[in-house]
């Protein structure tokens, strides 16, 4: 959906060039500005842009694609942005920027996190999520008679800190897992290749990657939104005072953020690539078509609610079933105001979607 005060017309309709001559620069202005025609982004006609950054939780890779797909491709200016993309990564914590006002936005990994600003009373709240299925998975080895998660009980789990603290509660609680299974995952897949008998921690875009790669194997892998776990994942989160004070801000953020998304998904993706390379080095061209593809594979962008309502949707009563789940673990207290973690304001708009 095209903000109505920022048109997409890169060029002048013929209303505004008929008459063959040119007009005083006031009246063309004046003339075309009154008939829809203002030019984005044409520095000639006086646009401005309002400067934002947007920081990441993690180095730049294909699940943050809808991101710099509106980047590369002009949707952000298109809409009155000058976005800067700001990357994380395992020694930078992003999120710390966000209250202090050194940054606008920033992604959030999952609603924990929102969760976690109430009842630590910051003043950030989630605006949208990007993706409907947290992209978390439990990998295994094949051929080992591990069919569900139930099946894991007897084997060693290799788990970050982080899991530990959040859905691996939802593990134990649904799937009978034990404290007494977990290693400390670091984030390095040899401690697994060397034991058949365990499973490690992963997303499903990246880490099965790795591993096939690497092995010519491909793994069992279990994604554990599928199982139950209905966190979202890949939220944008921003400052109150930012949605209070600039709430046509934030609207066209999270406007131009989800056209993007609809773009690198289903568009041509290639320029989003090209600038993802440029901020990770690391990354391949097989590695993103990997990560697209799993994405589109498992509808972590746009199944349940954002099939009808748009990519970036969000619902009280999916929030009210994460919390529920969350506090019955013990995570949070029952009584925390959970509604106070996350906004409808600018969502589930069907913003991009195709008639």
């Amino acid at each position: 959906m095209q903000n109505p005060a920022l048109p997409k017309n890169t060029y002048l309709r013929p209303a505004c060039r008929r008459s063959g001559r040119f007009l005083a620069a006031a009246r063309f202005i004046v003339a075309c500005a009154l008939a829809g025609n203002m030019l984005t982004g044409n520095a000639a006609l006086g646009q401005t842009f309002d400067k934002l950054s947007f920081a990441t939780n993690w180095v730049a890779e294909a699940e943050h694609g809808g991101f710099y797909q509106a980047l590369a491709d002009g949707t952000y200016r298109r809409y009155g942005l000058d976005v800067t993309i700001v990357p994380g990564g395992p020694q930078v914590n992003n999120r710390l920027l966000l209250p202090v006002g050194k940054i606008d936005f920033y992604l959030s990994a999952n609603t924990l996190q929102s969760f976690d600003a109430v009842e630590q009373n910051i003043p950030t709240i989630a605006v949208a999520s990007m993706f409907q299925k947290d992209p978390q998975v439990l990998i295994a080895h094949p051929d080992r008679g591990i069919n569900d998660l139930k099946d894991l009980k007897n084997l060693v789990l290799y788990i970050s800190k982080e899991g530990m603290a959040s859905y691996f509660q939802w593990l134990k609680a649904d799937y009978g897992l034990a404290d007494t299974q977990v290693r400390p995952y670091t984030f390095n897949p040899q401690p697994f290749l060397a034991d058949r008998n365990s499973v490690m921690q992963g997303y499903v875009t990246s880490e099965p990657y790795a591993i096939e790669k690497q092995t010519r194997v491909r793994p069992k892998i279990f994604l554990i939104a599928d199982y139950g776990f209905s966190s979202y994942s890949t939220l944008i989160e921003t400052r109150r005072d930012l949605v209070e004070g600039r709430p046509d801000l934030v609207q066209r953020f999270v406007d131009a953020s989800v056209e993007g998304w609809y773009g690198y998904l289903y568009g041509d993706p290639a320029p989003a690539n090209a600038l993802i390379k440029k901020d990770n080095a690391e990354q391949t061209d097989a590695l993103l078509a990997f990560g697209r593809d799993k994405m589109k594979e498992y509808g972590i962008v746009d199944s349940g609610d954002a099939k009808t309502l748009g990519i970036g949707a969000m619902t009280e009563q999916r929030w009210n079933d994460f919390f529920t789940q969350m506090s019955a673990q013990g995570v949070y207290p029952a009584t925390m105001d959970w509604k106070h973690a996350y906004t409808l304001q600018f969502v589930n708009k069907k913003v991009g979607m195709k008639n």
